[in-house]
């Protein structure tokens, strides 16, 4: 920020600043602290030469807030002092004010006495109050009830000094380190607003909190929830920045498919997963509700949009935010979010000169306007500056249209040109398909868009590739061309207008572009030569703005379509097919979402240019055309073409197709049985119910659903699939058995199959990390299973009665509700290697020897610091199915209540029907917030459920040893690797099988590291030298978490 009370930008002269009384432990543990601070490379304020009284000498005030870190010290006479009192207090206002991070060492005093001033430092404090001020003593007990509330050292809980004065110095430099990001340290007037956010958050508050952002459009909430999300992200295991939620999505999509597609956007954007598809909307608890998150939701417009995406906090993780932005409050106010930061039109006053005032004051104090404006002056000369003050000058009503159509105007012709068909047909979509659009014209596309990037009227995501333009420059667009000369308008978007020129083929030979919105028509009768003169039509757009519109669209059947048409994008067009003239050559995207459409056109046609292919929920739709010349077709969209029968031959030589969606195409049952589709990477057949053969596609593929299908094998060619993919065969009721499975693939999904049996080649998966069969009920055994496997999901699986063993990983997580006939023994006698278990049970088993009846646990003295906990669970009446349940544990060391420790995490109970079992790891308590060194006499834990839909009926626990923990490093680097040459698009196999010869070798190793370099030599060449340093670094930090 450019405010000098920013604690993100600041050059701070120390990185720490120690109040303490000198007396007590100048000699003692500060200069032990300060020689371990030395040799950790922290600077500290040295006050030696500053002589004390009674109040803060400026010196300290400024070292104060020149240090990124205060330690307050509060030993016995601490409070004797009142200049050490004043010296709190100062730094306590530092951390309201500027977000100083403050620590606290309690040295031979206990926290409590602090708090309530008792004890011997209550007497010291008595004392230095005994002629001060009401006032003054008011403050001072304040500030000390505040310092004793943060968490800190206490070092009558430690028998090693040496030890907790390392671990201090550890927490420091990791507390400098998290640096947050300075992205937006030259934007002027946003600390003021990030001041706001950062209470309304409240960071430090274990619960879910949900904020909004309201105001106009333009006054700067986006920016402030980017620098929000940019400033904080730091915090969180997971975050992302959801925008455009205001663009209209398909009408395709009825309220629950347009809350699934939200979520499904979602959640590929938070995990960082392309093309993630979900069968129903308790995904997104089920993935996150033990993930502290961040999420942003920009420009929100519609309630469907909160119930999708933050129906309810118990989605997400302890210590998440979810921040909302929006014009209208009303969406608020239904969705229950009470903390609204209201922006409004002020700015700060500190800082601003002159001219800089004027400009604000001129583009109507919004940001928009501000950058707008800030990017046409810059490198102008000063009599160029004088000229476009003067235009800005003479706006009247100061509409911030108005002032940001002074960028629209210092654009060149073609500039402008492209500026307004970006506004009304091309906004969010890819950049090099508005390329590819304008092909045919003399509009350098690629200078034009950095030119407009430039003057900051449109920004470019996704690597540069998704053009996205603020709605209100779109409005600029929109005016511009509304005040050209009728019969001059190169774009036509005025739907009056329009109805005129289509009846009574009234256009002109300067049209390029028609955006019909028929949301507020009655009737309209095109001409069948109505496109007859506009020779340079390229873009034809119709689509309802609305729902429930009423408008009709009488289309002849011998109506031309202008032959160079590059954009067709008609959602619900009337009639059963195209008109026999009509000529695709030109066309890049094809968009008729929603049509009566039975066929397209006649007869093999020279398709090189298209791009795309939308047909969704054109229901009639009975045959494809010969798409064989399509040979830079990238998207093919058939999703609920229920008539549909067929995927033509011609579809199986399509080289450059990426995406095919054949989603609940019903009366589907041929698709070519040799295709050779090299760049495809998403696949959908859901729901194609009359589906039985799934031909082999091809080898790159990333993600295949066959779910709701009539398949009943999966095809032997999937085995040779070269890349990391997710495989979903969910409700497929004829598959009863597997015999082949994809060699990379990563999940897979059977949940309501009617499997009988998974093959033994399962454990041969090594990237496998989520096996979910729940509802499978014919599943009887389970066979050995891959040792990184992270997740298995068994629920209802009412038949099975053996899981083989060993399992290996520390990490995994199963889940076996309502697996009545499941042989506990397997697991139980596994425990130790699992993360956690969920399956039935009544009583806790024999193997946790410390056991108790009831909600309380209570563990005797041990050296041990970790171990296994075991409850048994009851669900009530009070469960509901569409909220899972929150477990709250408290853990209480030696009976001090005051510094007990409240954690929670969500699970899933919702569908159990008797008592469960529930094991799960120490780690619910991080070690670096676990016991203290010394040895502690007891440990009370105390199970509780938030809602009160079940009852802990049962706790156990068991102490781990080394000899409990056994975990196979190479298969999670594997896993890792993996993941990440698949990114890539690099073969993992040559690296994963040099790490697995040196498997053996890593365990003699004293040097992990030493290990990772020797596997990474021996990579086949092909791979770079930047790469192969890449994995090295990853492989090595994946070593450094065990």
């Amino acid at each position: 920020m450019a405010s000098s009370s920013s604690s993100t930008s600041r050059n701070y002269s120390y990185n720490v600043f120690a109040s303490f009384h000198g007396p007590d432990v100048r000699k003692t543990l500060l200069s032990h602290i300060r020689e371990q601070f030395t040799r950790s490379g922290i600077t500290m304020f040295d006050d030696q030469e500053i002589v004390r009284s009674a109040t803060i000498a400026p010196s300290l005030t400024k070292a104060i807030r020149e240090s990124r870190i205060s330690i307050v010290i509060l030993s016995k006479n601490y409070a004797s002092s009142s200049w050490c009192l004043n010296e709190m207090v100062e730094i306590l206002e530092c951390k309201k004010a500027m977000g100083h991070i403050v620590m606290t060492i309690f040295y031979g005093v206990d926290p409590s006495d602090v708090r309530k001033q008792t004890g011997e430092f209550g007497i010291a404090f008595n004392e230095t109050c005994a002629s001060k001020t009401e006032e003054e003593k008011q403050r001072w007990r304040q500030a000390l009830n505040e310092v004793s509330n943060i968490a800190g050292e206490d070092f009558l809980r430690w028998s090693n000094e040496a030890k907790v004065i390392k671990k201090i110095a550890r927490d420091v430099s990791d507390k400098l380190n998290a640096t947050p990001s300075r992205d937006f340290d030259g934007m002027v007037g946003l600390e003021p607003h990030l001041r706001e956010m950062e209470s309304l958050l409240d960071f430090d508050d274990d619960g879910v909190k949900v904020v909004a952002i309201s105001g106009p459009a333009g006054i700067g909430k986006t920016t402030i929830a980017r620098a929000v999300h940019s400033l904080h992200s730091y915090r969180f295991q997971l975050t992302c920045f959801v925008d455009n939620l205001r663009v209209s999505h398909p009408i395709s999509f009825d309220e629950y498919g347009l809350k699934l597609h939200l979520q499904e956007e979602f959640l590929s954007n938070i995990l960082k997963q392309d093309g993630i598809r979900i069968c129903h909307l308790g995904v997104i608890e089920e993935r996150l509700h033990d993930q502290r998150v961040l999420v942003i939701l920009d420009d929100v417009n519609n309630i469907k949009q909160l119930e999708a995406l933050a129906g309810d906090i118990s989605w997400f993780g302890p210590g998440s935010r979810v921040v909302v932005t929006t014009e209208n409050k009303d969406l608020l106010h239904q969705h229950g979010i009470n903390n609204t930061y209201h922006v409004g039109n002020s700015y700060p006053h500190d800082g601003f000169q002159e001219l800089a005032l004027k400009v604000t004051d001129l583009c109507g104090n919004l940001p928009l306007g501000l950058r707008v404006v800030g990017s046409s002056l810059r490198g102008k000369k000063e009599d160029e500056w004088e000229d476009v003050m003067k235009r800005l000058e003479s706006v009247l009503d100061r509409d911030i249209e108005e002032v940001l159509r002074v960028g629209y105007e210092s654009l060149d012709e073609n500039e402008q040109t492209l500026f307004l068909h970006i506004a009304v047909f091309f906004n969010y979509e890819n950049g090099n398909l508005v390329k590819t659009m304008f092909a045919d014209s003399d509009l350098d596309v690629k200078y034009g868009l950095k030119v407009l990037e430039n003057r900051s009227l449109i920004e470019l995501y996704n690597k540069k590739e998704t053009i996205n333009m603020h709605r209100l420059l779109q409005q600029v667009g929109i005016k511009a061309i509304h005040k050209q000369e009728p019969w001059k308008r190169r774009i036509l978007i005025d739907a009056p207008e329009i109805c005129d020129v289509l009846e009574l083929a009234k256009g002109t030979r300067f049209v390029s572009g028609i955006s019909f919105d028929i949301s507020d028509i009655d009737e309209v009768s095109i001409s069948p030569i109505a496109f007859k003169r506009m020779p340079k039509l390229r873009f034809l757009r119709v689509y309802e703005s609305k729902e429930g519109g009423n408008g009709v669209i009488h289309v002849p059947e011998e109506m031309e379509f202008p032959r160079r048409l590059r954009l067709l994008e008609w959602k619900g067009y009337p009639n059963k097919y195209l008109s026999p003239t009509f000529h695709p050559e030109y066309l890049v995207k094809l968009d008729m979402q929603g049509s009566q459409l039975e066929y397209l056109w006649q007869g093999t046609q020279p398709l090189t240019n298209l791009k795309e292919i939308d047909l969704q929920r054109s229901f009639h739709l009975k045959e494809l055309p010969d798409l064989s010349n399509a040979t830079n077709l990238k998207g093919l969209y058939l999703s609920y073409c229920q008539s549909l029968v067929e995927i033509p031959p011609s579809c199986s030589s399509l080289d450059k197709l990426k995406d095919l969606w054949m989603d609940h195409c019903t009366n589907l049952q041929v698709i070519p049985a040799h295709m050779k589709l090299a760049y495809l990477k998403r696949v959908s057949m859901k729901g194609c119910s009359r589906l039985r053969h799934i031909p082999f596609m091809s080898t790159n593929i990333r993600q295949m659903d066959i779910s709701e299908t009539a398949v009943e094998d999966v095809p032997a060619s999937t085995s040779i699939c070269a890349r990391p993919m997710i495989y979903s065969m969910i409700s497929c009721q004829k598959l009863k058995e597997i015999t082949h499975l994809p060699l990379y693939v990563t999940e897979l999904d059977l949940r309501k199959s009617s499997v009988e049996k998974i093959p033994d080649c399962i454990k041969d998966l090594r990237l496998l990390l989520k096996l979910k069969i729940s509802g499978c009920r014919k599943l009887t055994s389970l066979p050995e299973l891959p040792s990184q496997l992270m997740l298995l999901s068994a629920n209802d699986c009412e038949s099975l009665e053996e899981v083989a063993s060993p399992f290996h990983n520390p990490n995994a997580n199963m889940s076996f509700t309502n697996c009545f006939r499941l042989r506990q023994q397997a697991i139980i006698q596994q425990w130790f290697c699992l993360g956690s278990a969920f399956l039935p049970g009544r009583q806790v088993p024999p193997e946790f020897d410390h056991r108790a009846r009831g909600c309380s646990l209570t563990l005797p003295q041990s050296a041990c610091t970790r171990f296994k906990v075991c409850l048994v669970l009851l669900p009530n009446n009070k469960i509901k199915e569409d909220r899972s349940s929150l477990l709250l544990c408290r853990r209480v060391v030696n009976g001090d209540l005051a510094n007990s420790d409240d954690k929670s995490f969500y699970f899933n109970i919702s569908r159990c029907r008797a008592e469960h079992l529930f094991i799960f790891p120490s780690g619910l308590f991080e070690e670096d917030e676990g016991l203290p060194d010394e040895v502690h006499r007891e440990i009370v834990f105390e199970f509780s459920s938030k809602y009160n839909d079940f009852d802990v009926v049962e706790c156990g626990a068991k102490f781990l040893t080394d000899e409990n923990s056994y975990e196979s490093e190479s298969d999670q680097a594997a896993t890792t690797i993996a993941s990440f040459m698949g990114a890539m698009n690099v073969d993992p196999t040559p690296i994963i099988a040099s790490l697995m010869r040196y498997e053996s070798m890593m365990a003699e190793q004293s040097d992990e590291r030493a290990t990772v370099q020797l596997f990474i030599v021996n990579v086949d060449n092909q791979h770079t030298t930047s790469c192969c340093r890449n994995i090295s670094s990853l492989v090595s930090s994946v070593y450094s978490r065990y």
